[in-house]
């Protein structure tokens, strides 16, 4: 499994953004493959950061080659003040049951589990 994390600065988000925001997300979550998200925000530094969980390396892939994808990367500096993108393979994925996450959801496999440390 991998994860992308994109975390940014944002300006000003407008109507705009915010349909290219959406339709994004209906894409990701078309994707086979794709395994759910979560979205944290640091109102300190004035960041916010989306993780994406993906079953596979093409999964993701697929969403980076999309042609909406494409396009809000190419007009991203209207709405952002910077980014910063990690992809990551996940080896391990543990918890004790108390929050719901992505990769505990059903279907996902005992591939994500790892041991405790």
């Amino acid at each position: 499994m991998y994860s992308s994390t994109f975390t940014f600065a944002k300006r000003e988000f407008d109507d705009a953004f915010h349909a290219l925001d959406q339709t994004i997300a209906q894409v990701a979550q078309s994707i086979p493959g794709y395994l759910g998200e979560e979205s944290w925000e640091n109102p300190a530094q004035g960041l916010i950061c989306n993780v994406y969980y993906w079953r596979t390396r093409e999964a993701l892939e697929a969403l980076m080659q999309h042609p909406v994808h494409r396009a809000a990367k190419q007009q991203q500096a209207r709405w952002l003040k910077g980014y910063h993108v990690v992809i990551a393979q996940v080896t391990g994925s543990y918890g004790d049951g108390g929050i719901a996450h992505p990769l505990t959801a059903p279907g996902v496999g005992a591939g994500a589990a790892g041991p405790a440390p």
